[in-house]
């Protein structure tokens, strides 16, 4: 899974599945910190996009 680094990320858009994608493990849930190597700030940044892409309908709740 190619992750991106924290220089690469500028700002985060909840309509951006494929960038939220990455952050996202095999059964749906947020990747940490440590795994995703992201500072806190922008670690909250992806949280909340993919809770917003979430609520929206754009990534699912859970993976099958």
């Amino acid at each position: 899974m190619n992750i991106l680094t924290q220089n690469d990320i500028q700002y985060v858009d909840y309509k951006d599945v494929d960038l939220l994608k990455q952050f996202i493990n095999p059964h749906g849930r947020v990747m940490s910190r440590s795994k995703t190597s992201l500072t806190a700030k922008q670690q909250r940044a992806v949280e909340i996009a993919i809770k917003r892409a979430r609520l929206i309908g754009l990534l699912p709740f859970v993976q099958k």
